[in-house]
C-alpha cells in the first residue's frame, strides 16, 4: 500500500472528545499511513462535510469503497482490527464485562460534560442554567464513582481497552470547561490521569484552547 495515498479517509474535529477516541487508536496502532486524517467543518449550516457525512458528526471513516462509518466506538473496533491483531477488544470473562461496563460509564460522563461545554458556548441569553446545573451534578456524582472505580484492574496498567481511553477523553474536557474541576480531592483519579498523560497517543491527541 502506498504511503502517500492512504486508503481511507478518517474525519475529525481536534477538540471532539469522540473523534480523539478514533485518533488515539491511529497512533497507537501505527496507521499513519494507512489513513488519513481530515479536519471536518461541523456546526456551519453550509458545511462541504455534510455532503460527506449527512449527520455533521465525527469521527467518521470513509472505506476505499466508499462506505461511511460513524460512531467512535464502530470507527475505533474497525481500526483495531485493521491489521488481524485487535488490542483493544475487551478480554473473555469477568473482565471483559468490567470493560464494557466501565466504558458505558466513561462515555455518560464524556456525553454529559459535552452539553455542558455546548450550553456554555451559547449566547448567554440562550444558555439553560437547568441544563448546566444538571450536568455540573452528574459530572460531579461520576466523579465520585470513578475516584474508586479507576483502582479496578481493568483501568491500571498499559493502555489496552476503550474504557480507558473513554475516561482519559472525558477527563481533558476540563480544558474546555474550568468549571469541570474533578482534581481537587479525588488522588486516585489525579495519578491515574498523570500516569497515561506522557503517553505519546495521549500527549499527542490533547485538547488544543
Amino acid at each position: 500500500m502506498s504511503e502517500s495515498h492512504p486508503s481511507l479517509k478518517l474525519y475529525v474535529t481536534e477538540n471532539s472528545p469522540y473523534a480523539r477516541l478514533a485518533r488515539i487508536i491511529v497512533l497507537e496502532k501505527g496507521l499513519e499511513d494507512r489513513v488519513k486524517q481530515i479536519v471536518a467543518q461541523t456546526r456551519s449550516s453550509d458545511s462541504p462535510y455534510y455532503e460527506i457525512n449527512p449527520s455533521g458528526r465525527v469521527p467518521c471513516l470513509i472505506l476505499p469503497d466508499g462506505v461511511r462509518l460513524e460512531e467512535s466506538q464502530l470507527v475505533c473496533s474497525y481500526l483495531d482490527h485493521l491489521d488481524n491483531a485487535p488490542q483493544f477488544e475487551p478480554p473473555p470473562g469477568s473482565n471483559g464485562f468490567h470493560v464494557q461496563r466501565l466504558e458505558a460509564m466513561a462515555r455518560s460522563l464524556t456525553d454529559g460534560v459535552s452539553v455542558w461545554i455546548r450550553e456554555g458556548f451559547r449566547p448567554q441569553q440562550e444558555r439553560s442554567p437547568g441544563v448546566i446545573t444538571h450536568e455540573r451534578n452528574r459530572a460531579a456524582r461520576l466523579i465520585e464513582a470513578w475516584e474508586t472505580e479507576v483502582l479496578h484492574p481493568v483501568m491500571g496498567g498499559k493502555l489496552s481497552n476503550m474504557a480507558q481511553m473513554t475516561l482519559i477523553a472525558a477527563l481533558h474536557l476540563e480544558r474546555w470547561n474550568p468549571n469541570f474541576e474533578w482534581r481537587n480531592g479525588h488522588p486516585n483519579l489525579v495519578s491515574w490521569a498523570e500516569s497515561l498523560a506522557p503517553r505519546p497517543s495521549i500527549r499527542d491527541t490533547m485538547p488544543v484552547v
